[in-house]
C-alpha cells in the first residue's frame, strides 16, 4: 500500500479505512501508543498497537525510531485528537540508540546547543514549523512573481564585480596559497587564475538583473549571496538568499508600490497556508517574551502583528524627516541611543526599530538618502545632496529591503562611478546599458532570512536558514 501522509490524514474527518504511514517516534506511552511524526505538519498521529506486539520490536520502539506502520484509520477514544490508528503491522526501519539521542522530549535543548546539531534540529517541532515556513516563503515569491509576468534571471554566483563597493567578498581562485604566481610589481598574477581575472563569490545580482531588465522590462533573481565580514551579531550571516527584482520604465514610488505589495502578498500566503505552524510559533514566542523585562515586550503577538503589517499602508517618510524624528524624540532627549544622530549618518538598527516600533508602530518606507553614504548606481536627485534610494524598516529587526530608481543618465553615472573610484574600464557592460537605449527603471533587495525571521517571530537568523555559515562555522 501506498504512504499517505500524516497530514492529510489529520485534515481528514474520514475514518474507518487502511492506511500505511511512515515516520518518526516523538513518544512512546505504556508500551501501546506511539507519538508519530513525519514531518509533513506540527501534528503526530497516535498509533495504537496491539500489547502482545512482538517485545524485541517493543524494545526498539523509542524516541528518534523510524518506522512503517500498516493499520486502520479509527476514530479516537482519547483526548486531542478526532482520529488514530489501530496498528495492524509494525516494522521497524532504523532503530535509534535514545541514550545518546540528543532530542529527548524530558531534556528541551536551547536553540544554542540546536545550532550546534543542525543536521538533527529539523527534527524539532520549532525548527520544523520555521522550515516549513520558509519553504512557503521561497514558493509564494517565485508565485507572487510568476503571476506578474516577471522572468525568473539566474545570476552568477562567481563574478568579477563588487555590487555594493564595500570589498568585504570570498575570492574564489584555483592558485596555490604557499607560491602564487608574481605580476612584475610582485603582485599576485591573477591572468594565471582560472578565470584569468580576480574573481569572488557575489554579494548581489543586482548589476546582473538590471542586464535583463533592459530586455525583459520585469526581471526578478532568487539565490545565494555572500559577505565576508566578520560579524558574530544575531543579525548576520556570511551565505543568504536575496531576491531581487529589477523593472524597466519603474521610478521610485512604482518601487515602493512593488516592494509593499510584494511584502503583504507574502505574509498572507504564509497566513493562509501555515497557520498551525505560526499558531505553534506564536505561543513559543509568547513563553519567550515572558523571560524579558516588561518594558522589553512586545506589544503585539506573532499572527497579530503579521495581520497588521498585511492590513496597514505602510508609512513613507523621507531620510530628512526621520532625522528630525529622532532629534525630537524622548529616546534621543534621555541620550537613550547609543549612536550618534544628525543628517548624513547611516542609522543604526536602534534608530530604525524607533521609527518602526515606538514612533509609527508600523512598518516604513524611509526614502531619499544622502548619496554619500548609498552606492553609485543610485539616481540623483535634483537637489544634487540625495539619492532616489528606499529602505523599507520592520518591526523587530530594523531593515528588510533596500533598493532604490537606479542611475539612468550616463553623464551622472561615469560622474558618481569616478567619485566613488570605481574604474568606469571594468564596468563597460554596466555602462553599455546606459549606452544603448537606457530607461528608467528600478529595484530592489528583500534579504530572505530576514523576511523569515520577521514571519516567524525567531530572533537569532542562524535559526531561519538550515545551516548558518558565520566567522569560525561553517559545519554540515
Amino acid at each position: 500500500m501506498a504512504r499517505t501522509k500524516i497530514k492529510d490524514i489529520l485534515a481528514s474527518d474520514k475514518s474507518d479505512y487502511p492506511v500505511t504511514v511512515k515516520g518518526w517516534v516523538r513518544s512512546f506511552r505504556n508500551n501501546q501508543f506511539i507519538a508519530l511524526n513525519d514531518g509533513s505538519c506540527m501534528g503526530n498521529i497516535q498509533v495504537v498497537i496491539d500489547l502482545n506486539t512482538d517485545s524485541e520490536l517493543v524494545k526498539n520502539i523509542t524516541v528518534g525510531a523510524s518506522l512503517s506502520i500498516n493499520g486502520n484509520v479509527v476514530t479516537s477514544q482519547g483526548k486531542g485528537q478526532t482520529v488514530e490508528i489501530k496498528a495492524t503491522e509494525v516494522e521497524l526501519l532504523g532503530a535509534c540508540d535514545a541514550e545518546k539521542y540528543p532530542l529527548q522530549l524530558k531534556n528541551r535543548p536551547s536553540l544554542e546547543y540546536l545550532r550546534e546539531i543542525a543536521h538533527l534540529r529539523f527534527r524539532t517541532n520549532t525548527f520544523g514549523a520555521v522550515f516549513r515556513v520558509r519553504h512557503s516563503l521561497a514558493f509564494a515569491i517565485h508565485k507572487f512573481f510568476n503571476d506578474k509576468g516577471f522572468v525568473y534571471l539566474h545570476t552568477p554566483i562567481v563574478t568579477a564585480s563588487d555590487a555594493e563597493g564595500a570589498g568585504e567578498m570570498f575570492r574564489v581562485t584555483t592558485l596555490p596559497f604557499d607560491n602564487p604566481p608574481r605580476d612584475e610589481n610582485g603582485g599576485i598574477n591573477y591572468k594565471e587564475d582560472f578565470f584569468g581575472r580576480s574573481t569572488n563569490l557575489t554579494v548581489s545580482g543586482q548589476l546582473e538583473a538590471e542586464l535583463g531588465a533592459m530586455a525583459f522590462s520585469e526581471v526578478y533573481t532568487f539565490g545565494p549571496t555572500f559577505r565576508a565580514e566578520n560579524s558574530n551579531t544575531a543579525r548576520h550571516l556570511a551565505e543568504f538568499w536575496m531576491i531581487e527584482p529589477e523593472v524597466a520604465f519603474n521610478d521610485i514610488v512604482d518601487n515602493m508600490d512593488l516592494a509593499e505589495e510584494f511584502i503583504q502578498y507574502l505574509i498572507k500566503y504564509v497566513l493562509e497556508h501555515n497557520r498551525e505552524d505560526l499558531e505553534f510559533l506564536a505561543t513559543r514566542l509568547v513563553d519567550e517574551e515572558k523571560q524579558k523585562p516588561q518594558n522589553e515586550r512586545s506589544e503585539m503577538g506573532l499572527i497579530e502583528k503579521l495581520e497588521f503589517v498585511l492590513n496597514n499602508k505602510f508609512e513613507r517618510i523621507t531620510y530628512t524627516e526621520a532625522i528630525d524624528i529622532l532629534l525630537q524624540s524622548p529616546a534621543y532627549k534621555k541620550k537613550k541611543f547609543q549612536y550618534e544622530v544628525k543628517w548624513g549618518i547611516d542609522m543604526q538598527s536602534e534608530h530604525e526599530r524607533y521609527l518602526v516600533e515606538k514612533h509609527f508602530k508600523k512598518p516604513v518606507i524611509v526614502t531619499n538618502y544622502p548619496k554619500d553614504i548609498k552606492s553609485f548606481y543610485m539616481r540623483l536627485n535634483e537637489d544634487g545632496k540625495t539619492v532616489a534610494a528606499m529602505d523599507i524598516l520592520a518591526p523587530g529587526i530594523g531593515e528588510i529591503v533596500g533598493g532604490s530608481q537606479r542611475e539612468e543618465r550616463l553623464e551622472n553615472l561615469e560622474a558618481r562611478m569616478k567619485e566613488m573610484n570605481i574604474p568606469a574600464e571594468e564596468m563597460y557592460w554596466y555602462l553599455d546599458t546606459r549606452r544603448f537605449g537606457t530607461v528608467p527603471h528600478a529595484g530592489f533587495g528583500l534579504g530572505f532570512e530576514r523576511m523569515v525571521l520577521f514571519v516567524t517571530g525567531m530572533t537569532n537568523i542562524r535559526d531561519v536558514i538550515p545551516f548558518p555559515r558565520t566567522p569560525k562555522n561553517a559545519e554540515f
